[in-house]
């Protein structure tokens, strides 16, 4: 069999565990081994053929792998639901205690408690959302 041809099957069998995996080192050692091959149908000697296949491996691996990994896991940027009401303004609508309260959030009437559970928070006063349990939100005051 020629040495291209089997530089050309370990490509295909890298690019198909490349999919199963998704680490995209071994879509990068594909992409050598394409290379390898190429430069096999060219009729470059064999120890050579290695040289050439650990050359274009290290580089895409050092240089190439960062940079899709960059992209491929991008930070979410929008929030929805209930995490999108973290860092929000409320209005306290019943005294929020330890023991519970009401505050509107975006025209929405939640239940409430303090973050710090020491704390009274009259009805009036204008808090931030800092976290939410379950469906009750746990608010700071604002000074």
């Amino acid at each position: 069999m020629d040495p291209w041809l089997i530089w050309l099957l370990i490509a295909a069998v890298l690019a198909v565990a490349e999919i199963f995996t998704l680490t995209t080192a071994l879509g990068m050692l594909s992409a050598a081994a394409l290379v390898t091959a190429g430069s096999a149908a060219l009729g470059l000697p064999v120890p050579f053929q290695f040289l050439v296949f650990t050359a274009v491996a290290t580089v895409t691996v050092l240089f190439v792998r960062p940079i899709a990994q960059r992209h491929l896991v991008q930070p979410q940027t929008a929030r929805f639901g209930v995490d999108a009401l973290v860092g929000k303004a409320a209005y306290v609508v019943s005294e929020v205690t330890d023991l519970g309260g009401r505050v509107r959030i975006d025209g929405e009437e939640w239940t409430a408690r303090p973050y710090d559970e020491t704390l009274v928070i009259p009805a009036g006063k204008t808090v931030d959302v800092i976290e939410i349990r379950g469906a009750t939100a746990l608010v700071y005051p604002r000074d």
